[in-house]
């Protein structure tokens, strides 16, 4: 061989021939998982089922305290329309009193489901009970009675009391997708809503 011979250059290696060579890792399925992936995995779902309990919660909380409220306010007002019965003078108000009782017996009653259905199976919160409370209305009542003006003070009292009831039975009406719950309140609303006005007419008559 001539030393100024030159030596015919080596076939280059192919583009990923040290890939080839390199050992080759265990391939991963395509639902693999690591333990990290798992575990911020776990944590996701643990977020996703918390806010989804918060927002239940909060949506049955605002379904139950209305008709909480509206309970509340249905005892607490049969309580006042007992004690007064006695106390009228007009037979027209005896009268519309003695409908008043009849119609809170039955209402109170017939509650019970609606209650049940928007999950509250026990007493009402005393929270509710208490903003509720008719302490104030029984002392102006018994001023009335003792400044011989029971029966206008009485009518006029009852005919606010009723008129505010009937506006938060619309407003569950509204609010609520129960059938049963909207049957209930469109019976009490159409039997009470006369008696209310019974009552408004008679205190701005006198």
């Amino acid at each position: 061989m001539y030393p100024d011979q030159q030596q015919p250059s080596p076939a280059p290696l192919p583009y990923d021939y040290l890939n080839q060579i390199a050992p080759q890792g265990p391939k991963k399925g395509p639902f693999s998982f690591g333990l990290r992936q798992i575990v911020l995995l776990g944590l996701g779902l643990v977020v996703l089922v918390s806010i989804a309990a918060l927002v239940i919660n909060v949506a049955t909380a605002d379904n139950k305290q209305p008709l909480e409220r509206l309970s509340a306010r249905l005892s607490a007002t049969e309580t006042i329309v007992n004690d007064s019965q006695v106390s009228l003078k007009s037979s027209k108000l005896r009268s519309l009193n003695s409908n008043l009782k009849i119609f809170m017996t039955n209402t109170n009653r017939d509650m019970v489901a609606p209650l049940k259905t928007a999950g509250i199976n026990g007493k009402i919160s005393a929270s509710v009970v208490a903003k509720e409370s008719t302490t104030e209305l029984a002392t102006r009542l018994e001023d009335a009675r003792l400044n011989a003006v029971f029966d206008r003070t009485y009518a006029r009292e009852m005919a606010y009391q009723l008129g505010t009831t009937l506006t938060l039975m619309t407003q569950i009406y509204n609010s609520t997708n129960s059938v049963s719950t909207k049957e209930f309140l469109k019976t009490a609303y159409d039997s009470l809503k006369p008696t209310q006005e019974g009552f408004a007419a008679f205190s701005t008559a006198e």
